[in-house]
Formats: structure tokens, sequence, C-alpha cells
């Protein structure tokens, strides 16, 4: 014989979660939870189902982030498991794109960093354009380069142009794949100050490992995350459980 499952209050959602009630009325309104009925006296009624939905939204958002969550809970309660599978399917795709960058960058950078550049490149200097197009990216980003003290180019006499040496176009090809790696310029700086240092790349083998790592443990949370998706759409809408 099924037991009456058991009503909870909005407290009860919000002490489950470590959050606000007024949170959980946020996630009843955005479409995390699915719809809550009023009682008579107009208090919305919550059941085990908005637990499930709470566990599996936050479960969800560890691995693939809270916007991404949130399309993903609120599909699912329009009805369209379609559109809420293909962003999961979507971030899946990005963090093994992700991945395939990362392993090129590291090669690359591996590769750049080991240059002789006074010999490799002994009398090449460029001007910010002509660097910018040989990167790849805009002028401007090699300000902002410049200005976060990453990149340190000579100036024309007279003209006062930016010319770039050697090291410089080293510099800027290993800043250039890093941020395609998405690495903030903080990040940046103790990877070009090592090498600058010592002449070594492990302060760049320990970036790409840090790296590597945030990945698998978003790769292990996106897992759970699926994990948890999976159970919240196999169980009935009127299936209760206990609550713990």
């Amino acid at each position: 014989m099924n037991r009456p499952e058991r009503r909870l209050r909005p407290v009860d959602l919000a002490r489950l979660a470590g959050i606000s009630t007024q949170q959980v009325r946020n996630y009843l309104d955005a479409g995390v939870l699915p719809p809550a009925p009023r009682s008579a006296s107009g208090y919305r009624q919550f059941d085990q189902r908005h637990r499930r939905a709470l566990l599996t939204y936050r479960a969800l958002a560890r691995g693939y982030g809270w916007e991404t969550a949130r399309s993903i809970m609120h599909a699912v309660h329009a009805g369209d498991l379609p559109s809420a599978l293909a962003l999961v399917d979507a971030s899946h795709a990005g963090l093994h794109e992700e991945r395939r960058s990362l392993a090129e960058t590291a090669a690359a950078l591996e590769a750049v960093a080991e240059q002789e550049t006074e010999s490799a490149m002994p009398r090449l200097t460029l001007r910010i354009g002509e660097l910018a197009a040989r990167l790849g990216v805009r002028t401007s980003a090699l300000r902002v380069w410049e200005a976060a003290g990453l990149l340190t180019p000579e100036r024309e006499r007279g003209t006062g142009y930016r010319r770039f040496g050697p090291a410089e176009i080293r510099d800027a090809q290993m800043i250039s794949m890093l941020r395609r790696s998405r690495y903030l310029l903080p990040q940046i700086r103790p990877i070009l100050d090592g090498l600058h240092r010592t002449g070594s790349t492990a302060a760049l083998r320990a970036a790409v490992a840090r790296r590597r790592l945030e990945l698998t443990e978003r790769a292990t949370a996106m897992l759970e995350g699926s994990s948890r998706l999976h159970d919240y759409l196999s169980t009935a809408p009127d299936e209760g459980d206990g609550v713990p």
C-alpha cells in the first residue's frame, strides 16, 4: 500500500539545498522547479518531485553551469525533452573541444617556448598590425596584453610606433594560444615570468596540468548532473519517495 506523499514547505527545500526560501520561489518562477499548486489558503504546495527537481538542477549547475542548467530544466518542464537533451549534448561536445584544443595548445606552446628566439628569428621585427595579422587577433588585444605587462615592445624613434622583436613575438604567440584555451591574463603572467627568468617550461606544464584537471573535474560533475537528470526523467510525477 502506497503511503501518502509528504508535503514540503519552501523552507524544507531551502534547507535541503542550503539556499533561502526566496531563492526557492525564484527557481519556481524561472521554471527550474515544476509548477506548484496553491492550497485553499493560497500557499504554494511542494512535494517530492520539487525536491528531486531542486537536487537535479543543483547537480546540473555544478557541471554545466547555472545558465545551461536552468535552460535544461525549463525545457524539461515545458515538455520539450529534445531541446533539453540537445543542451546536454552541446555541453559535452564543447568540453571535448576544449580538451582537444588544450592538447594542441600544450604541444604548440612547448614548441614555441623552446625556440631559440634570437637564432630562429634573428632580425625579424613586426609592427603591431603585422603581428596582429600573423596571430589572427585584433590590434586592441595586443594593446591590452601590453597594458597588463605581458608584452614590452620597443618604440620607433620619431614615430613612436610599436616594434615587436623576436622575444615579444614568441610571447605574443604564447599569450594568443593560452587565451584561446581560456586562460585569464593573471594566469598567463607566471608562465611568461618563469620562461623569462629560467628559460624553463615548468610553469607552462603546470598551467596545462591545472587546466587539464579543471576539465576532468567538470566532466565528473557533468556525469553526476546527467545521472541526476536521468533519474528525474525516469520518475513518474506522482511517484513519491522518502525525505531524508
